[in-house]
């Protein structure tokens, strides 16, 4: 099993960035307003807080976790996910996300390749879990559907990447 200490610093930025950038690629197919991106948040934080109430995680995951969890690994994070969504351009956020999550699965399949299939798996399931978690095309929260069409396309193009 791997370790923080088989990747570089900026290896482990994009195993921590990762879990944000599958998140944010849904948040960014179909902007859901103000209350949508509050669920969606939410969906995203509660998929990190399973890892932590699991105590048969992969120990790659929780140490992900783990290091999103302290005051420098968010900095990474947050500053590598900057560097990715910056620009305005939404639609164009969600295609750098997906770009950089095929170099995060790069090297996952590379350095830690008995890891890769449960990381993998972890980063869908949050992507899922993202884009159930507000209906798209309702009012206020309220009807619509579950999971939009260009949600559902980004999962797709998402689950290509993570050769699901």
């Amino acid at each position: 099993m791997a370790t923080k200490t088989d990747f570089t610093p900026e290896e482990w930025k994009k195993l921590l960035q990762s879990p944000l950038l599958a998140s944010f690629a849904i948040s960014a197919a179909d902007p859901s307003g103000f209350f949508g991106l509050v669920k969606e948040s939410f969906a995203s934080a509660s998929a990190l807080a399973e890892v932590k109430a699991n105590a048969g995680a992969d120990a790659l995951i929780t140490a992900v976790v783990d290091d999103l969890l302290t005051s420098d690994g968010r900095t990474a994070a947050r500053d590598g996910v900057k560097a990715v969504v910056t620009g305005g351009d939404v639609a164009g956020g969600k295609d750098r996300a997906l770009t950089d999550l095929k170099a995060t699965v790069a090297i996952l399949d590379a350095k830690a390749p008995a890891d890769t299939v449960a990381f993998k798996a972890w980063l869908g399931h949050i992507a899922q879990k993202v884009a159930e978690a507000s209906s798209e095309s309702g009012f206020l929260g309220f009807g619509g559907e579950p999971v939009s069409d260009k949600e559902k396309a980004t999962l797709a193009e998402l689950a290509q990447i993570l050769g699901a």
